[in-house]
């Protein structure tokens, strides 16, 4: 049994290098994978072989964390594709995002600031549905059109939302407690 520690993540499960995976496909070859790396079937086995062990069984968790979320999928697929996202030396948005940016950040701070739960819940769904249009779009870039370099804006916008929404939930969280 082995695996091959160079193959990238896609190839290691058996998918296609898309941004568009099939979930269901992704977790049945996880389990398989991981029933068949597990350090405990080599615990009786030389040092070795039980290093190597652990080696596929991290190879395996590591692939399986980065392809089931489509934030880490996309930006892992750029960077086999070698587009770099840029995400922490490219931060420059289009003036259009930022506004908007601007805009939400603004109505969770004065939602923050009057304690308004019901407020902060709504722009927590409005933000979600917002946010599955835009992996809609990257999933369009990647996958359709090949705009690699449309994706990578795609995947840096989707950072700021993402934060965002951690901002929300904060906020909520604070006011429930």
């Amino acid at each position: 049994m082995s695996i091959d520690l160079q193959q990238d993540f896609f190839g290691l499960f058996g998918l296609h290098r898309r941004f568009r995976i099939d979930e269901a496909a992704l977790e049945f070859a996880y389990h398989d994978l991981q029933g068949r790396v597990h350090p405990d079937r080599f615990a009786h086995l030389p040092d070795s072989e039980k290093r190597l062990s652990m080696q596929w069984a991290t190879q395996v968790n590591e692939g399986f964390r980065t392809l089931r979320k489509p934030l880490p999928r996309a930006t892992y697929l750029l960077e086999l594709l070698g587009i770099d996202a840029g995400l922490h030396t490219n931060t420059a948005m289009s003036p259009t995002f930022l506004m908007e940016q601007m805009e939400w950040r603004e109505a969770v701070e004065e939602a923050r600031a009057a304690g308004d739960s019901e407020e902060l819940a709504q722009l927590h769904t409005r933000l979600r549905q917002h946010s599955r249009e835009v992996f809609d779009e990257l999933a369009r870039q990647c996958d359709d059109e090949q705009d690699y370099a449309g994706a990578a804006e795609t995947v840096r916008r989707l950072m700021f939302m993402e934060k965002l929404q951690h901002e929300i939930d904060d906020a909520l969280e604070a006011l429930e407690s």
